[in-house]
């Protein structure tokens, strides 16, 4: 704005031109781009969590088959839609073809998912083979993220691979008390994030769909540290394995070593944020489980002074690191 007043005082800008300037300017518009995709992908998930209940409420009146025939026919038409109007495949971002191309395919995906669990759940098509019908669905979403270019979709297959190593949790275990001595979904767990973070390292090593290496990593990170948490916290004092939360400790403190790492070439406070939360409560388990090894009130005490002074040291930490971060990206 300097440099208009300044071109009035020279006479090279009449006031009527400047006044108009100021007036654009303090009427400039306003983005609504993230908004309205919100509230797109809102309405593609309370559609497709809407056609749940209606099944669930009228599965009497309306019959299997009816349901299964819609349910079928909307997911065709949209993946139709998809196939009709998508760009040409490239291992290289794509951009959305048509503004609203991804809620459909979404949307497509979700039916998809849905159709084959209201197979199994009505007709045991796959008996007692659970595993089939989690790795179809599995291979559909994964296809589709890769060939339409959909992170969102990508995520929908991880969660569903997930699943079918048997890495879930059901709401129903977790309200009648969900133990973390399940050593199958801790093994497995730590595997698929070590399987997750090697899919975003392949991904940017060969350049190969490289801006899916974001949500590889954010998933494997999660899952593997959440997992070494839950083998620290499943390591009872007394039990022949006393001393076994010590190997998941340094499991966890390796893990951290190499996602800070990966923070930092990345240049990502996020990721340093969530390992340095993750590697604190690791350190917290095992200083706190070292303090209360007996029964002593100076372990209390040191216990308090440890949280003010770790706290304390986490915070510099992070605000270090973080000017760090901003200083490499400039």
């Amino acid at each position: 704005m300097h440099l208009f007043e300044k071109l009035q005082r020279d006479g090279s800008l009449s006031p009527a031109s400047a006044e108009k300037i100021h007036s654009a300017a303090a009427t400039k518009l306003f983005s609504l781009h993230w908004e309205l995709k919100t509230i797109l992908y809102l309405g593609v998930l309370l559609l497709s969590g809407g056609l749940g209940i209606l099944v669930y409420k009228n599965i009497d009146t309306i019959g299997h088959q009816v349901i299964l025939a819609a349910i079928a026919a909307a997911c065709a038409g949209c993946f139709y839609y998809c196939f009709r109007h998508r760009n040409p495949f490239s291992w290289q971002k794509v951009a959305s073809p048509t503004p609203f191309f991804d809620y459909i395919l979404l949307l497509g995906c979700l039916l998809f998912v849905t159709f084959i669990t209201y197979l199994q759940g009505a007709y045991a098509v796959f008996a007692h083979h659970y595993g089939t019908a989690t790795f179809i669905p599995l291979v559909v979403l994964l296809f589709s993220a890769y060939y339409f270019d959909h992170i969102g979709v990508l995520s929908l297959a991880i969660t569903n691979f997930a699943a079918w190593l048997g890495v879930n949790v059901s709401p129903y275990a977790l309200i009648n008390g969900f133990s973390l001595e399940d050593t199958h979904l801790i093994n497995t767990g730590v595997l698929l994030g070590i399987g997750l973070i090697l899919a975003d390292f392949l991904s940017n090593h060969y350049n190969k769909k490289a801006h899916f290496g974001f949500t590889y990593r954010n998933f494997g990170t999660h899952v593997f540290m959440v997992a070494c948490l839950a083998g620290m916290f499943s390591s009872r004092t007394g039990s022949m394995g006393d001393n076994k939360y010590l190997f998941w400790f340094m499991l966890l403190a390796i893990g951290c070593w190499w996602f800070l790492k990966e923070a930092f070439r990345h240049n990502s406070f996020y990721f340093l944020l969530i390992v340095s939360l993750y590697a604190y409560i690791g350190l917290s388990y095992v200083v706190l489980r070292l303090l209360f090894q007996g029964d002593n009130l100076e372990g209390i005490y040191a216990g308090f002074l440890y949280f003010i002074i770790s706290a304390v040291g986490l915070i510099i930490f992070l605000v270090k690191a973080n000017k760090k971060i901003k200083n490499a990206s400039v």
